[in-house]
């Protein structure tokens, strides 16, 4: 059974810093790609930032050169550090992984969700 397990949510003014984690466990062969995507209040859930293996990083115009995407593939791990944060990017951030492949399947998985709210 894979599981996506997040951390690092929370609370910071305008112009602070989070950086999430996302940890994938469970029997692993391989993982075609990590991301972040978010769900503002009202709106629909959207790429925040996508990193496949061997590929290039995707980022929403909204947060190039402000959040940047890394993946520890020995830990299956997905970290989206994010600085100089806005008001606008309150939202629940969840982490995604493509094409898990393990002992019996290859399928899509979701994190359960972390809160990032930031204040002005």
């Amino acid at each position: 059974q894979v599981q996506l397990v997040e951390s690092g949510g929370g609370l910071v003014q305008a112009g602070g810093s989070l950086r999430l984690s996302c940890a994938a466990s469970g029997t692993i062969f391989s993982i075609n790609a990590m991301g972040w995507y978010r769900r503002a209040p009202g709106k629909q859930r959207e790429l925040v930032a996508r990193l496949p293996s061997g590929g290039s990083t995707n980022y929403a115009d909204s947060v190039k050169g402000r959040f940047t995407i890394s993946r520890d593939n020995a830990k299956n791990t997905v970290y989206l550090q994010m600085n100089s944060l806005k008001p606008e990017d309150t939202a629940v951030y969840f982490c995604n992984a493509e094409k898990v492949c393990s002992p019996y399947r290859c399928s899509d998985y979701w994190g359960q969700g972390t809160q990032v709210t930031v204040s002005s």
